[in-house]
C-alpha cells in the first residue's frame, strides 16, 4: 500500500524538517519546565489540532508528559472537516509521512479495528484532513519508536466509538490521542467563558459535548464514557485561545490540553 503524503506542511507547520524539530523542541522545552515533578504518564492526551502558531504551545503542554515515555501503540482519533461521511475512517496506506520521516501503521490493529461497527477504510477521508497530520510531528519527537492507528471520525454515535477505544485499549505502551479544538469564532470574552464551562464538563468525566464546543466532540466523549467506566481521573495542562497566540481577540478558537489517567486496574 502506498504512504500517505503530509498535506498540510508549510500551511499548518513547517514544511522544513529542521525548521519544524527546532518549533517543536522549544515548545516542549517551554511545557516541560512547567510540568510538575515525577508528572504520570497519560493514558489518553486531548490536544488542538490548528496551525503550530496558533495552537502548538498549547499541543505542547500534553506531549511534553509523553517525552520518552514507554510508548509502542498510539491510536489517533480526529474529526473530519473535509469529506462528509458515517462512520470511522483508516486509511488505505502503511505509513503516514511529515517532514520528520515516516510513521508506520499497526496494521494489526487497523484488522481489528474493521471488525467493529461503523470503521471502514477511506482514503479520501485522510488524504487532506489536518486534524491527525499535524498530531504526527510531535508524536515523532517524543517517542522513540511507535506504530499509529489513524481514525477519522466522519458522524458516527459516541457509543461506536467508544467501542474502537475499549477494544485497542491495550497496556500502559498504548496511547489515545484525541484531537479536538474547543469554540470557534466568538469574541475573546465570550469563548473564555464557553470554553472554561467545557473544560469544567471534561474534568468532571460528562460526556454530552456539542460540537459548538468542540469540534472534536465525538471523540471527546467517547474517551469520557470509557473514562467514567473505569474510574479514571483528567487533568487539565493548558488552555489559550487564538487571541492569546498569534490572532486578534473579535474572533477566536480555543484550545486545550488535557490529560486522562487510570488511577486503578480496569475491570472487563
Amino acid at each position: 500500500m502506498p504512504v500517505r503524503p503530509a498535506a498540510v506542511a508549510d500551511l499548518f507547520y513547517p514544511g522544513d524538517a529542521g525548521e519544524l524539530a527546532s518549533f517543536i523542541s522549544r515548545a516542549l522545552a517551554q511545557a516541560t519546565a512547567e510540568l510538575t515533578e515525577n508528572s504520570p504518564v497519560p493514558k489518553a492526551i486531548i490536544v488542538p489540532h490548528a496551525g503550530y502558531i496558533y495552537s502548538g504551545s498549547v499541543a505542547a503542554a500534553a506531549y511534553a508528559t509523553l517525552n520518552k515515555a514507554n510508548i509502542s501503540r498510539v491510536v489517533l482519533l480526529g474529526p473530519a472537516h473535509r469529506v462528509p461521511f458515517y462512520g470511522m475512517a483508516l486509511p488505505d496506506s502503511d505509513a503516514f509521512a511529515t517532514p520528520l520521516g515516516e510513521v508506520q501503521l499497526d496494521l494489526e490493529s487497523m484488522q481489528q479495528a474493521l471488525l467493529l461497527p461503523a470503521v471502514q477504510v477511506n482514503g479520501d477521508a485522510h488524504a487532506l484532513e489536518h486534524s491527525l497530520e499535524v498530531q504526527l510531528p510531535f508524536l515523532q519527537m517524543v517517542l522513540a519508536r511507535f506504530e499509529l492507528v489513524p481514525l477519522c471520525i466522519g458522524t458516527v454515535e459516541t457509543d461506536a466509538v467508544a467501542r474502537v477505544i475499549e477494544a485497542l485499549w491495550g497496556d500502559e505502551r498504548t496511547l489515545f490521542v484525541i484531537s479536538s479544538d474547543l469554540s470557534h469564532f466568538h469574541s475573546y470574552q465570550e469563548a473564555g467563558e464557553l470554553d472554561r464551562q467545557s473544560i469544567e464538563q471534561i474534568l468532571n468525566i460528562q460526556a454530552g459535548l456539542s460540537h459548538q464546543q468542540a469540534c472534536g466532540a465525538t471523540g471527546i466523549n467517547a474517551l469520557l464514557a470509557v473514562a467514567r467506566k473505569h474510574s479514571m481521573q483528567v487533568r487539565l495542562l493548558d488552555y489559550r485561545n487564538s487571541g492569546d497566540t498569534a490572532g486578534d481577540k473579535s474572533r477566536v478558537v480555543g484550545y486545550a490540553s488535557l490529560a486522562c489517567f487510570e488511577t486503578e486496574a480496569r475491570h472487563e
